[in-house]
């Protein structure tokens, strides 16, 4: 093999190192914990596949099993794409056994194990596979990585996060391929499909699967074919084989067996046409391929028809008995249309071609096995049938019922009869696009399937599709372009590399190809390259690596299907064993497989290279015959940014062919064995480049010194892979190579020290140019590249200008200018040469050489038309834009000077203030090159295109631009990397909208413009999208409890942080906390009379205990609110349940006080509802955003017993907070069918609540069954107690609110009235049902008032009136009339409607119904009655249920003030009373006080949550009224009755004073609730305390988080929860059922604004403006809260912003939408604020007189001077700044000399801090370095100069706007004039003395080198005079200074810098003195 090295000498390319390669896996698998137990396990059935083989069964050693494991073991490899390394890395996923190990690796790290999985069944595959998630809200899907690990019977899928899934497969699948929708899976054919057995649809044999938990479903192709458009299909052929399947582009590559030819398919989702096209039925014989039969029969096997569980399943060949009953089947008529629909399905299209028909594999699938699907190991969710079809595909079932199918004639024939299941519905389509012509016949037998397909490119971005077909050794390569319809692919030309194997090289454009003589060739697309030279004879490494233990494994062969068997070539090892051949794998995964061809002999000496194989990036492994692998790595074009881009642009410019050939020849100079090293690239570059152009470089002097031997013979050395990032000597070389170096040591080459000393040519003189022998240097005008090289010159060039504009990239334009300029001088372009002296003077004056080209030459040239004379210069362009001149579109290269693009736009958009500057009006200002090759691909819009949409309204400038240069990619980054002076007005348009930002900018914009505290916002905001846990960034997390022993109380997890802040001055929560704890005994005072015996003490004791524990059974309701949403549940822990304590203590001594001593007597049950109150409170802990599923919920269910009815209550919170709905269907029914009264009327209203108003169908079945009314007349009488009837019947109005639901309505309206049974049913609290179907009725038509749509009939309005004022019983209609007909035996009613008990649920629907209608007919329904007689027939009750009705029907006339709640008590009893009446004072008395208390009632909810003070006042004006009546209570005045109304009006105005203060913590209230907190005695009933406690509750709503909301629907919960009878004592459900009091959450929403500083992460005062809408009750109006705070109901508000001066302002405009505001509120209402510079946040400043700017305002000047720099650290938190202040600002010893910097340097820093920009601190920094060197004269560059022209043009340019909007610009201090004020003294005074060169420069003599003519370019930049080498208004003949202007406007020379000129011009035509004065005349 030697001689073949050196075979190509001059095309040969070095790869570098070698490594030796070894699968990570199979190392993993061999320590692997498991493996070896699971090789155990697996020895049986091996051994007995070994013995069938013929071979010895070989049972106990384990040496076998590993052999073959190693046979079976497969791996492949990937680019990484997890995780976040920077570095790229590989990844490896490597199968054996029952393992699979996923392992991460790269070049700096070594290997390791991402995931390892192992399973139960050996793996036959495994692959990386992204399924599309759709995302719940709208199109968008989400693409997640999964790993599919493919076992005979499922595949088992496990996601990236963490999820995994089991797929079980119907069928054997022989191969699986991942695709950009999800896995194809292609099924095993049966070995006897080919024979002839009746005709019949043949079954699909491609399958898809979108998500692991979608159904399995076949595929379906479209065939290009002249007249088959229209025929779509399934994919049925059994011969067409899957070899490739594509992402991007997707595609897929099928092989034919039988044509022996391949098809590209282009894969995609299913069109609606196509779908429908193959479902429908064939309405003629000769319709649809796939006809009724098939269809319906394919359903039916891949739903499991649930009849076909025969016992046996049949075996894999298929008995006679299947055989017979198929054919049986068949006879039935039913499929007589698809039989005759059989002849006439002849196609053309290849995939059909021979597609036979098989029907034993329908006889396979007809005998389905149904024990897999229930096997327990498979984890299959029970929705969907089709996925887990069964076949008998499986290996014989381990029962062995061999043909035993008694059952299956009749099976297969109802299968075969139930065509009216739905066929399954294909996901995908694959439509044909390309297939090979078929060989005519040749070489048949062998079979020519692809062993290998891949996609490559090459380097001038054609691609092709490459298959290897093994037989014929041959690569074919098929071109393909994307045409303009993105699906479809145009194949235009195959081409044929002989080659034994190949692989692609993805980031070089190239691929490797093995030929048969064993050499590595590199192609780039179908180019040969070269040869690629390995560093080290491959025999040395394989003795290196002899010891590995593997090598003598047999290498197995492939044997592909066509030809199985006649080929196995067994090479015996030691053992002279045989290898088992494993089943064929998937061809894409070598496993170990090679052919073997020409006979080698296995005794080879040299082991030469079998295969390539794993292709990852530019490295690839190589299979050595030995059985070693090595992995190579090719080497990549170009490392040095610099010269990738130069070959860009040569590559964009040039034809492709020439192109082509430039790299081909660049790629194997650079790559050469043995070559230089990586410092020279650029010098090696332009020898290449030049000598293609035809220049001579050892003649040029400054190139001759870029020679460097290339070394003709190989050496055989390896050569270093270059470093790609850290130091190397690169970096030294090139500082060596600057032009700073070379002026040090004023060499006048461009000589770059050689490593290997080389010694620096002798200096010559560089103005030998005119010698003698500088003639012969003429270009040879045949090389490749000579006619392109003006092209060529003018696409550098504008590379140049590209790479001007990038900081990180300017020090390399340096080199390029001096390839540059020699093109320009030989091109004799003078003005360019011109341009290149202005921008590196002291550079270019070094180079005088020029070469000559041959005028006839010339005319080969073309030159192309972007070479225009005047030199594109990025810098004028800009800087004439900002002078306001029109300028010609500056040429730029797509793809290439982006940047360019960029700046140049944004000027347009911001400077010129062309709005459509980006998108209609783009060529105004850029010129497009177009390309040497062929029309473009559109052009790639951006490196990073980000999502940002752009779009523009009535956006200012500003704004469009940040968002536009956004949406391109841009971010600070590359804003910090633009020179100063072109960044300038993109920083200004940043700082402008900076100010005033809009609130829903994405993240990227807030990023961009620097504010932290919107990005923060906004990244939370995509946060809430994607269903990640709330503790993302900020969250309000409770403190943990300090004190380990403090018993739980249920209200540790309010959060401190906050309230705090809100009630920063007291310790209300701490009291609110003692009121409401309910888990430590209380204490019992009772002091012992002396004529008390000690057992009546005790009995006093207790008594007295008894009174208290009333009011601790009702505090749990109130706690419940108090502690709303406020704690996330562990999900591994129970929820913790305060204990409910029912003790005592007895000072002095302690002592115990137990109610169950038997003293006294206790009621029994006392405590069932008080316990299932606490549940509720501890279960509403749980906040909405929680993790909460199932399996929680019933991991916390109770042990014992007595804990059932918290658990019940438990379960009624989960529904209120929305978690109930995550409860699985049975364990609901689990709970109802237990019979415990409480908890179905927990599980009822919970399931209710949570499914408020969305009608769900099966909730209302659950709640039928508990109410006989909803249940058909005949059904069996259920007994459900009587509670949960009422639980139910609400729960109906619930589930069905607002929605007008006739049925539920007409049934609920007569359940109102429903009259007692005849066996003593329906007669205990009868009040309780009344009230709830009144209640539910009002939910189901809440607010639809009049407008109740088909309710006409029903009279709704007028029924519920009867209800409420009595009358005749109407008669039944409808149902149910059957259950009334006779009347009840106790209670004798009549035929009157009690009022007493249809009353209150009548008025309330009325209210609901009408609710805020302001319906006044309905209303005076509802008026108090006018005269003394009618009065005295309503209850007291009944009053104020009307005046409540009736005022929030009238909604808009309820006032906050007194005057109009007297208004509601009727004249009469406001007058005078005749004293001659007979009035009872008493009934006066009370009616007024129900009256006022049902007003107050409706002001309550009126201005629920609003906090309005006038409603407060008003409200507590009428508590502190009847407080004054309790306290005459029990005088004879009042008498006990009076106590109890007074007692239940001042309740229901205390809950109307926390509602409207809800969530405000008001201390007035708080006073009010603890006042009766502490009233224990007598009258005070249970009722009572839980009306007190729930105004607690409600007045602290959530901890200040929540707090009440008005709408309808809050309405209605609120009037459930707060119905005025509270329950006299804790069992009482007689009149309202005591769970219905929590519905009050229903009503509470979070509107608590939480400012939190985003550097700092702690919540924060802020001080918010809020916008109120107007209205007809008062105007817009603003008012100004200090946050954190409630905010008013969002419908009311305009807008919410946060006001400076402390805190960046933030505006939340609300006129536009809620939903971003909405969202911050529920999420903690987190509202990030950051700090402007210099201010302290309120809490360290309250007054904001410690601010920087309070120190600065008096004097601006002083300001600057009183700047202490080591103040800095109090007003900014950015460390840069910090430590500028620290080592710039600060004297120390050795600066004391620097002191008027260091004073520059504290302002330039106050002026940050002060203007909030402190990124303008580098620019103001670099304008006085500029200047500084300036003066000193000492500028390499001219660059500082032309960023200072561009500054002060801005500058300029605005102050002839006029500043008034000062605010808006940056640069507005006195810095810049000082500045340009320096730079012009610096000019002018060097013009003074040196104005003859600037003359002899005009008349375009030779300028010296020297320092004067540095000066002179800066001069020339600065003043923007323009090059005078061929202009033809000479001004050197100026007579006059008017002559002098009417030239120079031709110039385009600014006046002020004319003005500069006009002594030197002038004073050669007269004396200098008479011109003085007319100049300082015009500079003044």
């Amino acid at each position: 093999m030697s001689e073949v090295v050196y075979e190509e000498t001059a095309t040969m390319i070095a790869a570098g190192d070698l490594q030796s390669f070894v699968p990570f896996g199979r190392e993993h698998c061999r320590n692997h914990p498991n493996a070896f137990n699971l090789q155990l396990r697996e020895l049986q059935p091996a051994s007995e596949l070994w013995s069938s083989d013929g071979a010895a069964g070989l049972v106990g050693s384990l040496q076998e099993v590993s052999l073959q494991e190693r046979e079976r073991e497969s791996w492949q490899l990937r680019k990484g794409c997890t995780g976040v390394k920077e570095d790229e890395f590989e990844e490896e996923l490597y199968t054996a056994g029952n393992m699979a190990v996923w392992s991460q690796g790269s070049r700096t790290q070594a290997s390791s194990v991402y995931k390892a999985f192992t399973v139960d069944s050996p793996v036959q595959q495994a692959l990386w596979c992204n399924f599309a998630v759709p995302q719940n809200n709208n199109d968008a899907e989400e693409v997640e990585q999964m790993v599919c690990i493919v076992q005979s019977s499922c595949i088992n899928v496990h996601t990236v996060t963490g999820k995994d899934f089991i797929s079980p497969l119907p069928f054997q699948v022989s191969n699986v391929w991942a695709t950009k929708f999800g896995l194809l899976l292609e099924r095993k054919n049966a070995a006897n499909d080919t024979q002839p057995n009746p005709p019949g649809e043949p079954l699909p044999t491609v399958f898809s699967i979108l998500h692991p938990l979608d159904e399995i479903a076949p595929i379906v192709c479209k065939p290009s074919g002249p007249f088959e458009g229209s025929r779509v299909q399934y994919v049925s052929d059994s011969n067409m084989k899957i070899v490739f399947t594509c992402c991007q582009p997707s595609i897929v590559v099928s092989y034919d067996t039988v044509q022996g030819t391949h098809t590209v398919w282009a894969l995609r989702k299913v069109t609606h046409d196509e779908r429908s096209m193959v479902l429908r039925c064939p309405t003629e014989p000769a319709g649809t391929p796939l006809g009724l039969m098939a269809s319906g029969f394919l359903a039916s096997h891949l739903r499991n028809a649930s009849h076909l569980d025969s016992p046996g399943g049949s075996g894999g060949s298929g008995g006679l008995g299947s055989a017979a009953g198929i054919s049986s089947a068949f006879s039935s008529p039913l499929h007589y249309s698809a039989l005759h629909s059989h002849p006439s399905r002849i196609m053309t299209s290849s995939p059909g071609v021979h597609s036979r028909v098989h029907s034993p594999s329908i006889s396979n699938m007809a005998a389905l096995r149904w024990d897999r699907a229930h096997s327990p190991g498979m984890a299959a969710p029970s929705f969907s049938g089709a996925s887990r079809f069964n076949t008998s595909f499986h290996s014989p079932s381990p029962r062995g019922h061999h043909g035993s199918l008694p059952s299956l004639n009749s099976t297969a024939n109802e299968s075969m009869a139930m065509p009216e299941m739905e066929p399954i519905i294909p996901d995908l389509c694959v439509e044909q696009l390309w297939s090979e012509a078929v060989s005519a016949g040749c070489q048949r037998e062998m079979s020519s399937q692809a062993s290998k397909v891949f996609l490559t490119s090459d380097l001038c971005e054609s691609h092709y599709l490459c298959f290897l077909v093994e037989s014929h050794q041959h690569l074919r390569c098929v071109k393909f372009i994307e045409s303009n319809d993105v699906t479809q692919l145009i194949f235009p030309s195959v081409t044929t590399i002989p080659a034994k194997d190949a692989a692609p090289l993805q980031n070089i454009d190239a691929m490797l190809v093995l030929e048969a003589c064993g050499s590595l060739v590199i192609y780039t697309g179908i180019t040969r390259v070269s040869k690629v030279h390995l560093p080290s004879p491959l025999s040395h490494s394989i003795s290196l690596t002899n010891h590995l233990p593997y090598l003598s494994t047999p290498v197995e062969t492939v044997s592909t299907p066509a030809n199985a068997g006649s080929r196995h070539i067994h090479r015996l090892n030691e053992d002279a064993m045989p290898s088992p051949v494993s089943e064929l794998k998937s061809l894409n995964i070598k496993q170990h497989e090679t052919s073997f061809f020409e006979d080698f002999s296995f005794q080879q000496a040299t082991p030469y290279i079998l295969s390539l194989r794993d292709p990852v990036c530019n490295r690839v492994t190589l299979e050595l015959s030995s059985g070693v692998m090595l992995r190579i790595c090719i080497p990549e074009i170009a490392t040095s940014e610099l010269v990738k881009k130069c070959l860009q642009a040569i590559r964009f410019i040039l034809p492709r062919e020439v192109a082509m050939k430039v790299l081909v020849k660049w790629y194997n100079i650079y790559n050469a064995p043995g070559g230089p090293s990586a410092h020279a690239e650029w010098s090696q570059f332009v020898t290449c480049f030049m000598t293609l152009m035809g220049y001579n470089t050892e003649r040029l002097a400054w190139t001759r010194h870029l020679q460097f031997e290339v070394p003709l013979s190989p050496v055989i050395a390896a050569k270093k892979a270059r470093p790609s990032d850290g130091g190397s000597d690169e970096d030294w070389d090139y500082l060596l190579a600057s032009h700073y170096h070379r002026q040090i040591n004023s060499q006048p080459v461009c000589g770059s020290v050689d490593p290997n000393n080389v010694p620096v040519a002798e200096k010559e003189d560089p103005f030998s140019a005119d010698s003698p022998s500088s003639s012969s240097m003429k270009l040879e005008s045949s090389a490749p590249l000579f006619p392109h090289i003006p092209a060529l010159f003018g696409v550098l060039h504008l590379l140049y200008q590209e790479l001007q504009l990038d900081e990180l990239h300017r020090a390399r334009a340096s080199s390029l200018v001096c390839l540059l300029q020699q093109l320009a001088r030989d091109l004799q372009l003078e003005e360019y040469v011109d341009l290149y002296w202005r921008d590196y003077p002291s550079l270019i004056s070094c180079f005088m050489e020029r070469c000559i080209i041959d005028q006839a030459a010339i005319g080969q040239m073309h030159r192309p038309s972007f070479l225009s004379s005047d030199p594109p210069c990025v810098f004028n362009w800009l800087s004439s834009c900002l002078r306001g001149e029109a300028s010609p579109p500056f040429p730029y290269l797509p793809g290439i000077c982006q940047r360019t693009k960029l700046l140049v736009l944004s000027y347009a958009l911001y400077i010129i203030g062309d709005d459509n500057a980006m998108s209609t009006n783009v060529w105004k200002y850029l010129l497009k090159l177009s390309a040497g090759q062929r029309p473009r691909v559109s052009e790639p819009n951006s490196r990073r295109q980000s999502s940002v949409k752009v779009r523009f309204s009535s956006e200012s400038l500003a704004e469009q631009l940040v968002v536009w240069l956004t949406s391109q990619g841009f971010t600070l980054k590359d804003l910090e990397s633009v020179p100063f002076g072109v960044a300038l007005p993109i920083r200004e348009a940043i700082y402008q909208c900076r100010e005033q930002p809009s609130s829903d900018w994405p993240e990227e914009v807030c990023l961009l413009i620097g504010r932290q505290d919107l990005t923060k916002q906004a990244h939370k905001m995509t946060l809430a999208k994607s269903k990640a846990s709330v503790g993302s960034g900020f969250s309000l997390v409770p403190p943990a409890s300090s004190e380990a022993d403090e018993e739980e109380d249920g209200m540790l997890d309010i959060i401190h942080e906050v309230t705090g802040l809100i009630w920063s001055q007291d310790l209300r929560i701490q009291e609110v906390r003692r009121l409401l704890q309910s888990s430590r005994p209380v204490r019992v005072s009772v002091v012992q009379q002396p004529e008390v015996s000690d057992h009546e003490y005790i009995e006093e004791k207790e008594n007295k205990l008894l009174q208290l524990c009333q009011r601790t059974m009702a505090l749990p309701v109130g706690r419940g609110l108090f502690t709303l949403f406020s704690y996330h549940p562990v999900p591994t822990e129970p929820l913790p349940v305060p204990k409910l304590n029912l003790t005592g203590r007895a000072p002095p001594r302690n002592a115990m006080v137990d109610l169950n001593s038997g003293n006294i007597d206790v009621p029994p049950n006392m405590t069932n509802w008080p316990s299932f109150h606490n549940g509720v409170a501890a279960g509403l802990k749980i906040a909405p955003a929680s993790q909460v599923d199932s399996a929680w919920i019933a991991y916390n269910k109770p042990k014992s017993p007595e804990l059932a009815n918290e658990y019940a209550g438990f379960l009624m919170a989960l529904g209120l907070n929305g978690h109930l709905t995550k409860l699985a269907t049975l364990n609901i029914h689990d709970y109802l069918t237990k019979g415990h009264e409480m908890t179905s009327i927990g599980l009822l209203l919970g399931v209710s609540s949570a499914k408020l108003g969305t009608m769900d169908m099966s909730i209302t079945r659950l709640l039928s069954i508990h109410i006989p009314a909803l249940l058909p007349p005949t059904s069996t009488e259920l007994d459900v107690p009587h509670n949960v009837q009422v639980a139910a019947v609400i729960g109906i109005g619930l589930v069905y609110q607002g929605t007008g639901h006739r049925h539920n309505a007409e049934v609920l309206l007569s359940e109102i009235g429903r009259p007692p049974g005849p066996e003593m049913e329906y007669c205990t609290d009868r009040e309780s049902y009344s009230l709830a179907a009144g209640l539910a009725l009002g939910m189901v038509c809440l607010g639809h008032g009049s407008n109740l749509i088909g309710m006409t009939d029903l009279n709704v309005p007028e029924q519920l009136y009867q209800y409420m004022v009595g009358g005749h019983r109407r008669a039944q209609a409808g149902a149910s009339r059957e259950r009334h007909k006779s009347p009840s035996y106790q209670i004798k009613e009549g035929d009157t409607i009690n009022v007493d008990v249809t009353c209150p649920g009548a008025t309330l629907a009325l209210a609901m119904i009408y609710l805020k209608t302001n319906n006044r007919s309905i209303a005076d329904w509802l008026k108090p009655p006018d005269t003394w007689f009618l009065l005295d027939f309503i209850k007291p009750e009944f009053l104020l249920l009307r005046t409540l009705a009736r005022c929030i029907i009238m909604w808009d006339e309820i006032l906050p003030n007194t005057e109009w709640v007297k208004s509601n008590i009727p004249q009469i009893m406001r007058g005078t009373f005749d004293p001659s009446e007979d009035i009872n004072m008493d009934t006066m008395a009370q009616a007024q006080d129900y009256i006022t208390a049902g007003a107050c009632m409706a002001l309550g909810l009126r201005f629920a949550g609003s906090a309005n003070s006038d409603a407060f006042d008003c409200l507590y004006e009428f508590a502190k009224i009847f407080m004054k009546m309790m306290s005459f209570a029990g005088t004879a005045a009042v008498g006990a009755m009076g106590y109890y109304n007074l007692q239940t009006c001042l309740s229901m105005i205390l809950l109307a004073m926390s509602m409207v203060m809800a969530g405000s913590g008001n201390l007035k209230v708080l006073q009010l609730c603890r006042f009766f907190h502490k009233r224990t005695g007598g009258e005070m009933n249970y009722g009572f305390h839980m009306a007190h406690h729930m105004a607690l509750g409600l007045l602290f709503l959530g901890g200040g988080r929540y707090t009440l909301s008005t709408s309808n629907s809050a309405i209605a919960a609120l009037l459930c929860a707060l119905y005025p009878h509270f329950p006299a004592h804790s069992t009482d459900n007689r009149y309202h059922l005591q769970a219905l009091r929590h519905l009050a959450v229903l009503a509470a929403e979070p509107r608590l604004l939480v400012p939190v500083d985003v550097d700092s992460l702690k919540p924060c005062y802020a001080l918010l403006e809020v916008t109120y809408k107007g209205t007809k009750w008062y105007n817009e109006t603003t008012v100004e809260l200090m946050a954190p705070t409630l905010l008013p109901e969002l419908h009311l508000l305009k807008e919410v912003k946060v006001k400076g001066p402390r805190y960046w302002e933030l505006s939340l405009n609300l006129s536009k939408e809620t939903q971003h505001l909405k969202s911050i509120l529920v999420r903690d209402g987190v509202l990030y604020v950051k700090l402007r510079a210099g201010q302290l946040p309120y809490k360290d400043d309250p007054q904001g007189w410690k601010s920087l700017l309070a120190t600065a305002v008096s004097h601006r000047n002083s300001g600057v001077t009183a700047f202490k720099p080591e103040a800095i650290s109090t007003f900014t938190s950015e460390p840069a700044l910090i430590s500028f202040a620290e080592f710039f600002c600060k004297t120390s010893e050795g600066l004391k000399s620097r002191e008027d910097s260091l004073m520059l340097f504290s302002a330039m820093l106050y002026e940050c801090v002060t203007q909030e920009c402190p990124e303008m601190l580098p620019t103001y920094i670099a304008i006085e370095q500029a200047v500084g060197a300036l003066r000193q004269g000492d500028f390499q560059q001219t660059f500082p100069l032309w960023q200072l022209r561009l500054v002060v043009e801005l500058w300029d340019g605005r102050m002839l706007r006029g500043l008034a909007n000062k605010h808006d610009t940056l640069l507005t201090s006195e810095f810049l004039p000082v500045m340009k004020n320096a730079v012009d003294v610096a000019l002018d005074n060097w013009l003074k003395d040196h104005s003859s060169v600037v003359r002899s420069y005009m008349r375009g003599e030779v300028l010296s080198r020297d320092a004067q003519s540095i000066m002179l370019a800066c001069f020339l930049v600065y003043r923007s005079i323009p090059s005078f080498r061929n202009t033809q208004a000479n001004l050197e003949g100026c007579n006059s200074f008017a002559d002098l202007l009417l030239r120079s406007s031709q110039l385009g020379i600014p006046l002020r810098d004319l003005l500069r000129l006009v002594p030197i011009l002038l004073s050669s035509a007269s004396g200098p003195q008479s011109l003085l004065f007319p100049l300082q005349a015009f500079s003044t």
